[in-house]
């Protein structure tokens, strides 16, 4: 042991006697003096190794090096302590990162290949992640945690490792670059889990690399290393450190989005959001930015929180000037997240979005949001928006001739969404301030349903316009649910500016695609009308359903008649499929109702109109969740058959609501009396029936006559009632039995009152 290495062992002892003087009780518990004397003796030779470590590497060395490595790396998988020391361990990992050289490819000693020297760093990184990952969940035995333990203590406190991974930050090799990254991070976190602070060395590096803002490997490693410290603080139980974490860096995040997202596009700017690996992983950093913002609480909001709303305008400039589709996407979605409230939807839990205290200024930062939105798409932003086609894992789809244009759905659900949403928003404010404009908020939906028809076919072939609104957001449930109360809130806001009466109020709702009637009974089409599936969505925290179902059932209690028309309305029109699906495949399937055996009085049917080829709807059955497992329900007086002729649903509707009905009752109440021409229900139709195939119940495509309008009009109409109705009939059954979630009892009484409206025209 040379003259240096001793004096640096005499100051470290020196500095463990006042350090274990300041160790609280329980950590000596842990910890005996005797094992972190040991750990810092240990440090000695391990330098003294280390220091000759790169002249005596040969080829035969890195196979050692790799096997001990993976065999370190299996008994930890295994949770057993390694046949090696942890010194060696720790000389191993140690040894292979400070083999690497910055801005070098892996110059590896000489006579050594450069892949297998890279291999083998990559391989001690690999480990060092699954070290400190195992420690940080506290998962292992008392034995391996004192040996992972040692490791760490030597690699940190004696080798300075943390500096040596940060300088590979640099590395031009980016999955040397990304490991170690990965690594800083789960050490950093590990660090803040033990000892409640940061690593100095890291936080200085974030700051260094943020406030210069140059592209290259090591503003990636800041950023993607940053990002995941982030999310584990918001997922784990150190919430309360975010704050501390996020003023140090608040300056130099600032400045590095005040380059990459200028207010005005630039050449510079255009070069700098350009680079899709450095692009794609600031806009990660500020989604979970703005979660942040959402799940901190009511504190104050710091400025690096509120970047996406700051710079709202430049990343919709993004969307659509940047040449990169991903970029594009990426911002645009950034962007409808956070006006949806959801940004960190991914790895958040939704209760902890929901239920978050939002800060003093949210609202005006959203209000601030939507202006920059509708202010882009008044001056033609829409126009300037790219969507290719259909996209999945593999990458963008070829798209043959005979399979037709099928878009990118994400981007038509992330900017119909996000207009939409701002169109609530300045409805709201302009309801606080008495500014309102109908005519102004008509002119957003006509631009957008241009918009649609631009990049789709199959919405440029839709007669109905309300159509969109289940052809669009048919497969994803919790967009659909969000664009359902924001078109409802506009159709109020339309019908409280307009001055218009209410058969004038539904036609030009109906011609801009917002009538809420016709919007609740394609969500209905989209689910087969099957209560079930209504049950799961008012049970579930993931969509906003309970809020606009109530809201919907308090206007349709009053406007029955309007209904009515819409069923008609919808009925003249085959239901739309989402956009992911062929129109070309819309039939299809063997379709079975259901009856009743021995009673005549009652007949549960779950009914689906569905457009086939060759003009004709059929009824059948789709059942996708059974609730009937209740002492109440009777399963045993229940067949499939795809033989026994039944009633008419209009007629099986009736006897179902009737049934209903003595079990909850609600007060009457009084409706606006209004004629609606064209959908007068008659509630006996007869069905008819193909006279060869299976025994199906079918209706023939509408055809523009008001008898079969009335007909369909009446189809819809009942089966929509039967689904209110029996939706009705088992959450009354469950709040019964208090296995509801929460208190049903305004939800009964509204379904009982629709009930009550529903019973002169079924």
């Amino acid at each position: 042991m040379d003259e240096r290495t001793r004096t640096a062992v005499c100051n470290t002892q020196s500095a463990l006697h006042s350090a274990l003087r300041l160790l609280d009780p329980v950590r000596l518990r842990c910890y005996s003096l005797q094992r972190c004397f040991r750990v810092y003796h240990m440090g000695a030779s391990i330098m003294e190794s280390e220091a000759g470590i790169m002249e005596h590497t040969d080829q035969s060395t890195i196979t050692e090096r790799v096997d001990r490595l993976t065999d370190a790396y299996r008994s930890l998988l295994m949770g057993s302590c390694p046949s090696q020391s942890a010194e060696d361990v720790a000389l191993l990992i140690s040894s292979a990162v400070r083999g690497l050289v910055p801005h070098h490819r892996a110059r590896a000693p000489a006579g050594i290949c450069n892949d297998s020297w890279v291999d083998v760093s990559c391989l001690s990184l690999t480990l060092l992640v699954r070290i400190t990952s195992n420690l940080t969940s506290r998962s292992l035995s008392p034995a391996v945690t004192w040996y992972c333990e040692d490791i760490l203590a030597l690699s940190f406190q004696r080798l300075a490792l943390m500096s040596r991974l940060i300088d590979q930050f640099q590395n031009d090799d980016r999955v040397v670059s990304h490991l170690a990254a990965k690594a800083v991070s789960a050490c950093v976190f590990h660090q803040l889990h033990q000892s409640g602070i940061f690593s100095p060395v890291w936080l200085q590096k974030c700051v260094q690399v943020f406030s210069c803002s140059s592209h290259g490997p090591d503003l990636d490693s800041c950023l993607w290393s940053l990002t995941e410290v982030l999310k584990r603080l918001l997922k784990g139980p150190h919430q309360d450190l975010l704050g501390e974490l996020l003023a140090a860096l608040d300056a130099s995040l600032s400045a590095l989005c005040s380059k990459f997202l200028p207010e005005e596009r630039t050449a510079g700017a255009q070069c700098l959001m350009d680079a899709t690996s450095t692009a794609g992983l600031l806009l990660d950093l500020l989604e979970v930015l703005t979660a942040s913002s959402l799940i901190g609480g009511a504190d104050l909001c710091l400025k690096s929180q509120r970047i996406t709303i700051i710079h709202s305008s430049a990343l919709l400039t993004t969307v659509s000037c940047s040449p990169q589709y991903f970029v594009k996407k990426r911002a645009l979605l950034l962007l409808k997240r956070a006006v949806l409230q959801k940004a960190g939807e991914d790895w958040a839990s939704a209760g902890l979005l929901s239920t978050a205290l939002r800060y003093n200024n949210f609202h005006s930062d959203m209000n601030m949001l939507a202006h920059s939105v509708l202010t882009a798409v008044a001056a033609g932003w829409l126009q300037s928006v790219q969507v290719k086609s259909a996209s999945y894992f593999g990458g963008t789809k070829v798209i043959r001739g005979e399979e037709g244009h099928k878009p990118d759905c994400v981007v038509l659900r992330a900017v119909s969404l996000l207009l939409l949403k701002s169109m609530e928003l300045h409805i709201q404010t302009a309801r606080a301030t008495g500014v309102d404009s109908a005519l102004e908020v008509y002119g957003y939906l006509q631009s957008l349903w241009g918009f649609l028809r631009r990049c789709s076919v199959q919405l440029t072939e839709v007669t109905h316009p309300c159509c969109w609104f289940s052809l669009l957001f048919g497969d994803q449930d919790d967009d659909m649910m969000e664009a359902a109360k924001a078109l409802f809130s506009i159709f109020l806001h339309h019908r409280r500016c307009s001055g218009l009466d209410d058969l004038a109020l539904l036609e030009a709702a109906c011609a801009h695609g917002s009538n809420p009637h016709c919007h609740f009974l394609l969500l209905l089409q989209t689910i087969s009308f099957d209560h079930s599936i209504l049950l799961d969505f008012l049970i579930s925290t993931e969509t906003c359903f309970l809020e606009y179902f109530v809201r919907y059932l308090k206007y349709l209690r009053g406007d029955w008649q309007g209904f009515v028309a819409a069923c008609g309305r919808i009925s003249w029109h085959s239901s739309p499929l989402p956009l992911q699906h062929s129109l070309t495949e819309s039939g299809g399937g063997d379709m079975v109702k259901v009856t009743c055996k021995g009673r005549s009085d009652q007949v549960v049917v779950s009914a689906c109109v569905q457009p086939t080829t060759g003009g004709i709807l059929q009824v059948g059955t789709i059942n996708l969740v059974g609730y009937d497992s209740s002492d109440q329900s009777d399963p045993e007086n229940m067949e499939v058959s795809e033989e026994e002729a039944g009633p008419s649903v209009c007629e099986s509707n009736k006897c179902r609501a009737m049934d209903v009905k003595p079990k909850i009752s609600g007060p009457p109440v009084p409706m606006r009396q209004k004629q609606y021409g064209s959908a007068v229900c008659k509630p006996n139709s007869p069905l008819q029936r193909r006279p060869e195939g299976p025994s199906v119940l079918q209706i023939e495509q509408p055809s523009p006559c008001p008898t079969m309008s009335g007909q369909l009009g009446c189809e819809t109409s009942a089966r929509a009632v039967l689904c209110m109705s029996q939706l009705r009939e088992v959450v009354t059954r469950l709040h019964s039995k208090k296995l509801f979630p929460y208190n049903p009892c305004s939800l009964l009484k509204l379904l009982a009152q629709v009930d009550n409206c529903s019973q002169p025209h079924v």
